[in-house]
């Protein structure tokens, strides 16, 4: 192979170097190389990062051109080379090759090769179990299953037991065990997102996404609020959660909100700007008011609510409140 690729080197560069690549993935698939490995191996070819995402079975990897894995929080460029683990299959294997409308003659056997023996290692190593089998998932999310059991469905649904992987809680729907990378966006509707954590611990993630769903919002007038909201990011104020019932006689604080809300339509979204923003300039600019009128209208919800909201003690006291009638609704 090496006196074939130098007699095509002279008399074609990009022929010899295809060659080369071709012989050098051959060699992988034969030493059953890992993933991490073939992706090491396409960027240091290329010389450029190359970005591996399997979305079904769970899998992200990404490595630079010096061979080093460090990951992205960039979301792949259409306009990068790249290709499908199977044909009419979704891109999965990219070369972060910018400024190129098509791949080069090498780059296209890099992506060819590598995607070809990807494909064997993640059929072998992962199998094509679906990765929302409900019945796993429910075996891999219950805490009291036998440690062998989650692990085994973990390895089901292409989870690697060494990456740490977070549950996904939305309103209307499943759970959702996804890697911990960044780049993995939540379904759309109000999502409660667990911390990452190691495999056997993804019962507390569960857990934990199903609290901070309880703190989202449908993001309208009548119900401000975020969509999606960590559970890492809540700190102290998630015990709140054990405190405040759905179905059971609501706080003060949070009747005193009601009953403020039906007589100003403007008072919950405006109040959450308020209490969600660094100042009251900030909190004008994200809703459209000018200053004075929001101080006009600030004024009329402290009568209605009974306490000031334009000191640290009355922000504090209605940024609780806000989060006491989510927590309420349920």
């Amino acid at each position: 192979m090496k006196e074939l690729a130098g007699r095509l080197t002279a008399l074609d560069p990009d022929a010899g170097a295809a060659v080369r690549v071709i012989a050098y993935f051959d060699r992988l698939a034969e030493s059953r190389a890992g993933l991490e490995t073939l992706v090491r191996g396409a960027a240091v070819l290329a010389g450029v990062p190359a970005r591996l995402v399997d979305a079904q079975r769970r899998v992200h990897v990404r490595v630079e051109a010096d061979g080093a894995r460090r990951e992205s929080d960039l979301p792949p460029d259409p306009a990068w080379p790249s290709a499908a683990l199977t044909p009419g299959g979704a891109t999965a294997l990219w070369l972060e090759r910018a400024e190129q409308a098509e791949p080069s003659v090498v780059d296209a056997v890099i992506l060819e090769r590598a995607a070809g023996v990807i494909r064997l290692v993640l059929d072998r190593t992962r199998g094509r179990a679906p990765a929302d089998d409900p019945a796993l998932v429910e075996t891999l999310l219950d805490g009291a299953a036998p440690e062998a059991a989650r692990l085994h469905a973990a390895r089901r649904l292409g989870l690697d037991p060494a990456v740490p992987a977070r549950v996904l809680a939305p309103l209307d729907g499943r759970p959702l065990v996804v890697p911990a990378h960044p780049d993995v966006a939540p379904p759309a509707g109000r999502v409660g997102v667990g911390p990452a954590v190691p495999v056997l611990d993804l019962p507390r993630s569960w857990s934990e996404a199903r609290v901070a769903l309880r703190f989202t919002a449908e993001g309208t007038a009548q119900d401000p609020g975020p969509g999606v909201v960590h559970a890492d990011e809540l700190g102290g104020i998630a015990l709140l959660a054990d405190i405040v019932v759905p179905g059971a006689e609501q706080p003060p604080d949070v009747q005193a909100l009601e009953t403020a809300a039906a007589a100003a339509p403007w008072l919950l979204g405006t109040l959450h700007a308020v209490s969600s923003t660094v100042s009251l300039r900030a909190a004008a600019a994200e809703i459209n008011l000018h200053h004075s009128t929001l101080q006009e209208r600030l004024a009329q919800a402290e009568h209605l609510l009974g306490w000031p909201l334009r000191t640290p003690q009355g922000r504090f006291r209605l940024g609780l409140a806000l989060a006491m009638r989510h927590l309420a609704r349920g």
